[in-house]
């Protein structure tokens, strides 16, 4: 689906800031007049405009805020968040070193806290305990009564944010009276950029303390515990939903069984054969040279270079290989969803391989269709109707219809 932009990247992206209009996190003149300002495939231009955009719109935000006007300074800084997150997105050739990266990651979450603390709903920052450390996440309740509730536990994926949780399944969520536990991971949001913690494929190690978290609140049912995992995150949930017993639902948007494969299907034979043969000397440059002509394949490099603790394309590739559920899936015993997108530019046929696999599960696969609007990568674009298919299916897997 071409949306304002003819390179693949940016129309992507673009409508990923613009499908959070769903839930107020975009207003679509505001994406009209961004993106006509910014030249196909200039990720500087890109950087400029959204991060003015998300300026701009803060300031009316703030303004609303000094003057009591809380309804009007949450849509706006709800807005700002995610536009300053849209213009973080491709500052990937140094993020360890770019100062930008920080300054707009912490102008997001500071214009989203911001937002939330001015909505109805039960909202906190909570400390998640993990290896010595603790994981960023926030707390969603339905209302502050204190009753226990059904809970979905956002796991996001391989660009994802913290903040993103809202849109993509806690709006929802809480409008049918589930509570949300979201969290950033190694390699993800503020578990990478603050704590510089990056991906690991046993995601049980890190699901295991999120749940045991979930089972300190009196607030979360412990019975009642589902797992959402996003983009990436589904592959990371499906993973974990095979060493823990304590999950009562899954749920992939969308389903991955090989992540490894997923990503070097996007490269040529010859590469993946060099890169497989260790031949990093030969594939490096060439890989470089297609870096300079595809947005795509650059950003996912660049990022997967950063999030994975790689030095180099090819590194990255093969850092990917354990990344499967390959030997894993029939362990999975709790009932899944799993979402499937006829256009996915990123996970094309992994949904299917990922239910075909759970033989132990009971498995629904769903695949939106282009033609109605949801066949990009975790749909979006139709968010409405994503999560139409998945909260149908949760309450009546939970009993709660």
């Amino acid at each position: 689906m071409k949306f304002l932009f003819d390179d693949q990247s940016f129309s992507f992206e673009a409508l990923r800031a613009a499908g959070f209009a769903n839930y107020g996190g975009a207003d679509l003149g505001e994406i009209l007049v961004t993106a006509r300002a910014i030249p196909d495939g200039d990720e500087a231009a890109w950087h400029r405009e959204w991060k003015a955009t998300a300026e701009r719109v803060e300031e009316l935000g703030r303004r609303s805020l000094a003057k009591d006007h809380t309804v009007s300074a949450r849509e706006a800084l709800l807005r700002a968040s995610n536009y300053y997150r849209t213009a973080e997105f491709y500052r990937r050739e140094d993020p360890w070193h770019d100062p930008e990266v920080g300054l707009l990651s912490a102008h997001s979450r500071e214009t989203f806290q911001t937002a939330m603390g001015l909505f109805d709903f039960a909202f906190e920052q909570v400390f998640i305990p993990y290896e010595g450390t603790t994981l960023p996440g926030y707390l969603y309740l339905a209302d502050d009564s204190a009753v226990p509730r059904p809970t979905i536990i956002y796991n996001s994926g391989y660009d994802s944010t913290l903040e993103e949780s809202y849109f993509a399944i806690a709006a929802a969520a809480l409008a049918r009276g589930y509570n949300v536990l979201g969290f950033d991971g190694p390699g993800q949001g503020g578990a990478l950029r603050e704590q510089r913690l990056v991906f690991r494929p046993d995601w049980e190690a890190v699901i295991t303390p999120v749940i045991d978290f979930a089972l300190r609140r009196a607030e979360l049912a412990p019975t009642q515990i589902s797992l959402f995992g996003y983009s990436m995150g589904g592959y990371l949930v499906a993973r974990a939903a095979a060493f823990d017993s304590r999950i009562a639902a899954l749920i992939l948007d969308d389903g991955i069984y090989d992540f490894y494969a997923a990503m070097n299907n996007a490269l040529p034979p010859f590469l993946r054969t060099w890169i497989d043969e260790g031949r990093d000397d030969t594939a490096n440059p060439v890989l470089a040279m297609v870096m300079a002509f595809n947005t795509q394949l650059r950003w996912a490099l660049r990022n997967g270079m950063w999030v994975m603790g790689v030095d180099s394309a090819a590194e990255l590739a093969r850092a990917f290989k354990p990344y499967t559920l390959a030997g894993i899936a029939e362990q999975i015993t709790a009932p899944a969803l799993v979402l499937d997108a006829e256009n996915d530019q990123f996970l094309k046929g992994q949904p299917r391989k990922a239910a075909e696999a759970m033989i132990n599960s009971k498995t629904t696969l769903v695949t939106l269709p282009e033609a109605q609007g949801g066949g990009e990568h975790c749909h979006m674009g139709a968010l409405a109707r994503a999560h139409q298919i998945i909260f149908d299916w949760l309450d009546q897997t939970l009993l709660l219809d």
